[in-house]
């Protein structure tokens, strides 16, 4: 029995997409918590908080993308043409967003506002599209005869929007909890009082796309209340009332600071994972699997040599990197 390439190649990019949108949404995440932060200290302090893993964060979505490209180019091209519009403005608002990063930190205080703001919009408007796209991928593509027949603004629908939306409150609530585990005093206690708000906010648009979805596919629908898949789901709305209660609870005890963090990770992965499943195994739904839009397996494997070398130093850095600035940052120090 040979190796199964393609499916190996899944794996990755879906671990590639995964490990971005769970690192890089806390620092997005800070830049949507942004405008509830007028204090100048407190937001030099949230920069700080991240100011030495945010790039490398976004290693992630370059190694998850270049795998598209080279593993699927069938669905990467339709993906091109289906979401050429909000994948562009994604990329110019990450561009933006990474120069505001930087020249914050050396503008004088009169200028500081305009990249401020510049920082907000890039962040806002990234997490935003990335909802949008979420949400295209999950109503699905117009495929006939390998090639995308729909329009450039397809994507412009009410769910893909209304998934843009639940991806900014997602991204924020996992700001909030980056923010409580690495700041203290006012800063801390000001993401105590914004992460409850923004939790009953998570679990209202949970709840709509989680009925959304079903009316929107019918395949999907069928894949979630069909025996024995219905006892397989069960666990899951399960698991988000856990992840609730529990950022729910470190709220009212403001103990434990890790807690809130890693519960809306949990929130996420339960989010992504139920994407996964719900669309499998279709890469381009709902008519291409990732087998038929896979590469030659001498492409595949040719590429898997290069994989298994560099994911192993990407993580090893991401671990040095939190390794080496964790626990509670300094309020006086800086990273530029």
């Amino acid at each position: 029995m040979g190796i199964d390439l393609a499916l190996i190649w899944f794996v990755i990019i879906v671990f590639s997409i995964m490990m971005y949108i769970m690192m890089d949404g806390f620092d997005l995440g800070i830049g949507i918590l942004y405008p509830m932060v007028k204090d100048k200290h407190d937001r030099d302090v949230m920069m700080n908080s991240v100011a030495p893993v945010w790039d490398g964060n976004e290693t992630w979505l370059v190694l998850g993308g270049a795998g598209l490209l080279g593993a699927f180019p069938l669905a990467y091209a339709i993906v091109l043409d289906a979401l050429s519009i909000p994948l562009t403005l994604m990329l110019l608002a990450l561009i933006f967003r990474g120069v505001a990063f930087e020249f914050r930190f050396k503008a004088n205080h009169k200028q500081q506002h305009i990249w401020d703001k510049a920082f907000i919009c890039g962040s806002i408007i990234t997490t935003f599209v990335q909802g949008v796209v979420v949400g295209a991928f999950i109503q699905g593509f117009p495929v006939a005869n390998r090639t995308f027949m729909g329009g450039y603004f397809d994507w412009f629908a009410p769910f893909p929007l209304f998934c843009g939306f639940g991806l900014v409150v997602a991204y924020a609530l996992l700001g909030c909890g980056w923010l409580i585990m690495k700041t203290q005093a006012h800063l801390r206690q000001t993401m105590y009082r914004i992460a409850g708000p923004l939790t009953f906010l998570m679990l209202i648009v949970i709840v709509i796309i989680s009925l959304w979805t079903p009316l929107l596919n019918q395949t999907i629908a069928d894949r979630w209340f069909s025996l024995p898949n219905i006892w397989f789901f069960l666990p899951v709305p399960l698991l988000v009332i856990l992840a609730a209660a529990i950022i729910l609870h470190s709220v009212k005890q403001q103990k434990y600071d890790y807690r809130p963090f890693l519960a809306a990770l949990l929130l996420i992965f339960l989010g992504f994972t139920g994407l996964g499943i719900s669309i499998w195994p279709y890469l381009i739904p709902p008519v291409i699997s990732f087998r038929e839009a896979a590469s030659p397996p001498e492409s595949l494997g040719f590429m898997l040599v290069g994989a298994l070398f560099i994911i192993p130093i990407i993580l090893v850095y991401t671990y040095w990197s939190y390794y080496v600035f964790r626990g509670k940052i300094n309020p006086e120090q800086g990273y530029h």
